[in-house]
């Protein structure tokens, strides 16, 4: 502040993800006024963590975060640095964190030692800066209400002389007060004698938590992102004390000479302006014809255009943003990235204006499929827009079609109709390739459960069977179309038999081979019908196999509480084939993501990047029910039981005396480049609960994972790595320091980077994912969509990535506490 001139930043404008350092614990973790056995709970060996959350208008917002673990000492000190996903720009005037310190010494518990909450923005919407000392609540969870209970800051009833020096200090250490050293040392030693006659006159019963905040090189006021301060005068009062005290007040009080904001307040703030709505309806109407035809933009507007074009398919665009992608519309039409975020700058409420954007959308550059997808979310309403996007999709070829077929099934709750033009353009292409109708079928099947779409997408599959009965050879009647449709309703016929023989294994009581034998008679019984079927059926896994019969002898269960069955199916020319039918689990999560691993092992293909992936095939045939590709392996735990290391395993199939390990150089590649390709994968989806028995290993050295009940964050064990890379993993490949572990990390890198620049295409088939009941998205898509895109980290470029994500890999290496959440998991397993 210099003379007259305020300068300030508005936290709106902030886009700074929300940062923070925890440094110590200060107090005595014994309190005095609880009873001795209490008191034996805590020893010098107890180790404690701060979990911080943040919480918007009372709400939590993003996954809480969690400090590393610190031995009990006085003070106790992590001195961590916390990130949230949060952005300043995000927080209201109500945003607050949520601090709990746990305490993890006590066996099969974690004891609250105490929580605190502290508002972001004090009384006078300014942002909190520097050192603040909470005071904890003995016992209590950080309370992210509005009305919190755990209250961080000392009430001013009770705040003394050391609170007022300690709000001096945080002065001090910003800046605000002038630095003298020789009074300084002197003040700091007077504040210690202060804070020591403090400590016993309270007896040493509080506990105080040590954060410091962000700092700013100007104080930060909120602001919104709807409205804007509109003058800068006067001291920063409370809106309500104004109406109390009279406005005229507020310009008579004199300017501080430290750096505080000033401003006055205006009624208006937030609400519409009549004026700038008319302007911009003026410009619009104006610009619509021919005037703006020829206009170009600047260098810094074409460099602003550019910097918009590569925002996220999340990224919402500001009204400026907007009006400057509208004000060069014209221009932008060879650029067919621009598409989609033109579309979103139009008022579909205006006729007119909506029409001059159709007839621009049909005359602009072809954008690809994955803008196409973009189209058919629920942001696009329009019809004429969503037609267009079918239009595109035409040009797709089966193969591409298939990877998006999920989605685009989903993408039928968005339209306005039942007969949209997407559901008979898929009609349409189920009919003329039976795969794709086998698949379709099913997807279709599984949503007529939804009470909410189940109109809509039963009159789908009647108009779908409609199709089908009517498909002819060469423009002869021959009933060719009703023989396929029959061939895929035995399908359901068949999954029908099948959960009814899984129900009555499940009332064998005894052994688990009792009910493996009563699983055998039942498939050999009914007539037969189960071990020969009277017209081959196609597997709903690959409706390319025709199915003729079940094998008795050679089908089993699985030791599982659902007891999935093991299923050996006859083909066509003696061979065989086996899968896995699940009753009782919802498949629908594990079908989306071994559906977009199977995605991504075709992206890193089409670079000519083959990383050895195993996307196996999983599909839900109802809500609780499914089949999955039954692959030979064994779990990680099992190799390392019965051969102690992953390198003994591998000898035994692809022994070679002059390769690395013992083992020829093709199979430790394979292994190098699996574990690449699924720990990238893993940790773009936010995979959670990853331990040996899910991560199973192939003869050949091809690792993979399985079983995907969490996703997007989501872990329910303690401190989850970034990513599965278990010690025995990384000894496999020679050590950290060899050759092999050095390629590992280069595929890593190399394919996270191929994957960002898909990241448009894979963030859009989970948006229209939106409204499906898969658990991990259904409660929040929003939030989950947001997680998938941090994991992108689009704002760095190809070399950042590169260090990003070493470090991550880094950090997965390192992490002792997962393994020894590995080791508990092996011993309740083997209790089991």
């Amino acid at each position: 502040m210099t003379g007259n001139e305020f300068r300030f930043f508005l936290s709106c404008d902030i886009n700074l993800p929300v940062t923070f350092r925890v440094e110590a614990l200060e107090g005595d973790l014994q309190d005095p006024s609880n009873s001795v056995e209490d008191s034996k709970n805590w020893s010098p060996t107890s180790e404690l963590y701060v979990e911080c959350a943040l919480y918007i208008d009372g709400v939590l917002f993003g996954l809480t975060t969690r400090t590393r673990l610190a031995a009990i000492e006085k003070p106790c000190r992590w001195n961590e640095l916390v990130t949230l996903s949060a952005k300043y720009r995000d927080l209201t005037a109500n945003a607050q964190l949520a601090l709990t310190v746990w305490d993890v010494s006590r066996p099969r518990q974690e004891v609250a030692v105490g929580g605190a909450t502290l508002r972001l923005f004090n009384s006078k919407k300014q942002l909190k800066t520097g050192k603040q000392k909470l005071r904890l609540w003995r016992g209590c969870v950080g309370d992210g209400a509005i009305a919190t209970s755990t209250p961080g800051k000392v009430p001013k009833t009770e705040r003394g002389e050391l609170e007022r020096l300690e709000k001096l200090l945080n002065k001090y250490e910003r800046g605000q007060l002038e630095h003298i050293p020789w009074l300084d040392k002197l003040t700091m030693k007077a504040m210690e004698l202060v804070k020591e006659e403090e400590s016993k006159r309270s007896g040493g019963t509080h506990l105080h938590l040590i954060v410091d905040l962000r700092t700013f090189e100007h104080p930060v006021a909120f602001q919104n992102h709807e409205s804007r301060c509109a003058a800068i005068s006067g001291p920063l009062v409370d809106f309500a004390k104004i109406w109390e005290l009279g406005a005229h007040l507020l310009m008579q009080s004199p300017i501080s000479p430290c750096n505080e904001l000033v401003v006055v307040w205006d009624p208006e703030v937030g609400r519409q302006n009549p004026c700038e709505n008319k302007q911009l309806k003026l410009a619009r109407s104006v610009t619509r014809g021919m005037i703006d035809r020829d206009m170009k933009p600047s260098a810094n507007e074409r460099k602003e255009i550019q910097k918009i074009l590569k925002y996220p398919p999340t990224r919402n665009l500001s009204g400026e943003e907007r009006q400057l992608l509208w004000k060069f519309r014209f221009s932008l039409m060879s650029e067919r990235r621009a598409l989609t975020k033109f579309l979103r700058c139009v008022d579909w409420s205006d006729a007119q204006e909506a029409k001059q954007a159709v007839d621009l959308m049909r005359r602009w550059a072809k954008i690809d499929i994955a803008d196409a997808l973009e189209l058919l979310s629920p942001l696009f309403e329009s019809e004429e827009v969503r037609a267009y996007a079918v239009t595109v999709l035409e040009r797709a070829e089966d193969e591409e079609l298939h990877c998006y077929l999920l989605q685009l099934v989903q993408a039928l709750r968005f339209e306005r109709s039942d007969k949209s033009r997407l559901a008979f353009f898929l009609v349409l292409r189920a009919v003329q390739n039976f795969d794709l109708a086998s698949f379709l079928r099913w997807y279709i099947t599984v949503e007529l459960s939804d009470p909410s779409y189940a109109k809509r997408f039963y009159s789908i599959y009647e108009i779908f069977e409609d199709s089908m009965m009517k498909i002819t050879v060469n423009g002869r009647e021959d009933c060719v179309g009703e023989k396929m449709w029959q061939s895929l309703v035995r399908q359901t016929e068949l999954t029908a038999q099948l959960c009814t023989i899984m129900r009555d294994v499940k009332n064998v009581r005894g052994s688990t081979q009792k009910k493996i034998d009563k699983l055998r008679q039942l498939l050999s019984g009914l007539l037969s019908e189960l071990t020969y079927f009277d017209e081959p059926i196609p597997l709903p896994l690959d409706p390319t196999i025709l199915i003729t019969g079940i094998i008795p002898g050679e089908s089993s269960i699985f030791k599982s509480a659902l007891h999935p069955l093991r299923l050996t199916f006859r083909t066509g020319g003696g061979a065989k084939c086996k899968v896995i039918f699940k009753k009782g689990d919802d498949l629908r999560q594990d079908q989306l993501v071994v559906q977009l691993v199977s995605l991504m092992d075709r992206l890193l293909k089409s670079v000519n990047l083959d990383l050895h992936l195993t996307p196996y095939r999983v599909l839900a045939t109802a809500q609780d029910e499914g089949l999955v590709e039954f692959i030979p392996s064994k779990s990680l735990a099992q190799v390392l039981s019965e051969h102690k290391t992953i390198v003994g395993y591998l000898q035994q199939f692809h022994p070679d005396e002059a390769g690395p390990f013992g083992i020829s150089a093709t199979c430790l590649e394979t292994f190098v480049k699996s574990c690449a390709g699924y720990c990238v994968i893993m940790y773009i989806l936010g995979v959670g609960d990853r331990h040996l028995d899910n991560l199973l290993l192939r003869d050949d050295g091809r690792l993979f994972h399985v079983d995907f009940g969490f996703i997007l964050g989501r872990d329910p064990k303690p401190f989850p790595p970034p990513m599965k890379l278990c010690k025995e993993m990384v000894e496999a490949m020679g050590g950290a320091e060899s050759q092999h572990y050095g390629r590992f990390k280069s595929y890593c890198c190399e394919a996270y980077n191929i994957l960002r620049k898909s990241s448009n295409l894979i963030l859009n088939l989970f948006h229209l994912m939106a409204g499906a009941n898969i658990p991990d998205i259904a409660s929040d898509p929003e939030k989950g969509i947001l997680k998938l895109q941090e994991k992108f980290r689009l704002d760095l470029d190809d070399e950042e990535a590169v260090q990003f994500f070493q470090s991550l890999i880094n950090d997965s290496v390192s992490a002792l506490f997962p393994q020894m959440v590995e080791t508990i998991h092996r011993w309740a397993q083997y209790w089991r």
